[in-house]
């Protein structure tokens, strides 16, 4: 009651899963439209001629104010 043409081997899923992550491999690496938002590039600060160079930025003050208990 079997028929060959309802069963499925071995070498038709290895063909379908390999057919899947081929049209995905493309899909990653295609130009298009990116589903996160782009942020505008800042132009990197110059060195301080003295040394350090820690900055009190926002993204520090931030961070200080979540590990406050």
């Amino acid at each position: 009651m079997t028929s060959s043409t309802n069963r499925l081997s071995r070498r038709t899923v290895f063909a379908g899963a390999g057919a899947v992550g081929a049209i995905a491999a493309v899909a990653i690496l295609l130009p298009g439209r990116s589903t996160e938002a782009q942020a505008p590039e800042q132009a990197a600060k110059p060195m301080p001629s003295r040394g350090g160079g820690y900055t009190l930025s926002e993204h520090v003050k931030q961070y200080y104010k979540t590990t406050r208990i």
